[in-house]
């Protein structure tokens, strides 16, 4: 009776050893299966959108390419909204209809920026529509700027807000400016003389100066003229009471007639300066697409 009982006992032990081994191995494959699909969703590549007021383009890290990401501009068509452009580029453009799943959209609107420590995600659209005019129909957003402490607030119409989380399963939204404030706030860090930074975009000009680890100062005007760009540099110039001798202005972008808008500016300010992106970034690849914007540049050298 011993022995048939020991027997039992070990055969209980065998079944329940093996039942053991099979589930911890079922558990094992579930974890490792979950583990290569985290994998796979963070190295799955996003599809780039960046929207102008009046441009669109689609651009991807590409290794196969020579300039390390494909660049695809999209010609906007007046008379109908962006909304139903981006719609009609998604059957148009090559990139575009490759079965992304992801995007990173870069978008281009009027910012409000707060403080880190006063943001109040609950109070944002209420701030962002008393300060900013124009843009009620739209759906308000904000974006972290951590080197700078600080928070830009902006917006996106909620008609092209809708095509895009209708077409994306996973899809996330940035200011353009947001890669051009946190590089060339690094930037500014070489030297020891004071910066104001001037950045054409879109027919639009962003003026921004930098003080520890924060903004001094940052606002934007729609102007593509250049009376009226010098105009507005000057009079910021002049506000932070800079020094016209020994302090630096750095403009970068779509200059509007480079040579008349620099010979205007150094006969008030003495150290004026164009950023070359070829010499920003060292000759790199990707400074070698035609018409590819400074803040394209920016984000994509983060990588």
């Amino acid at each position: 009776m011993q022995e048939t009982g020991n027997k039992t006992f070990q055969q209980a032990s065998r079944q329940m050893d093996e039942r053991t081994i099979r589930q911890a191995g079922e558990w094992t494959s579930r974890q490792a299966d979950k583990q290569a699909s985290g994998l796979s969703a963070r190295k799955r590549p996003r599809l780039t959108i960046r929207i102008g007021r009046h441009t669109l383009s689609f651009s991807a890290v590409d290794a196969n390419n020579a300039n390390g990401i494909v660049f695809e501009p999209y010609t906007v068509r007046s008379g109908i909204s962006m909304a139903a452009n981006l719609r009609e580029a998604f059957k148009e453009i090559d990139l575009a209809a490759n079965g992304w799943s992801r995007a990173m959209v870069l978008i281009d609107s009027p910012v409000l920026m707060m403080p880190v420590d006063e943001f109040r995600d609950n109070l944002k659209e209420t701030l962002y529509r008393h300060a900013i005019m124009g843009h009620d129909g739209e759906t308000v957003m904000s974006v972290v700027l951590p080197s700078l402490n600080a928070v830009a607030v902006y917006s996106i119409n909620k008609d092209l807000k809708l095509v895009l989380d209708d077409h994306f399963s996973d899809v996330r939204f940035t200011h353009v400016c947001a890669p051009v404030w946190e590089h060339l706030y690094r930037r500014s860090f070489t030297g020891v003389r004071q910066k104001l930074y001037a950045y054409f975009h879109d027919k639009r000009l962003d003026v921004f100066s930098f003080q520890q680890n924060r903004f001094r100062f940052t606002n934007s005007f729609d102007t593509n003229l250049v009376p009226d760009a010098v105009y507005f540099m000057l009079n910021v110039w002049k506000q932070l009471a800079f020094d016209n001798r020994r302090d630096e202005l750095h403009l970068v972008g779509e200059l509007p007639e480079r040579d008349a808008l620099t010979q205007e500016l150094r006969s008030f300010i003495q150290n004026v300066y164009v950023i070359n992106p070829k010499a920003e970034f060292n000759r790199a690849p990707i400074t070698g697409i035609n018409n590819l914007p400074y803040d394209l540049m920016t984000y994509f050298m983060k990588y």
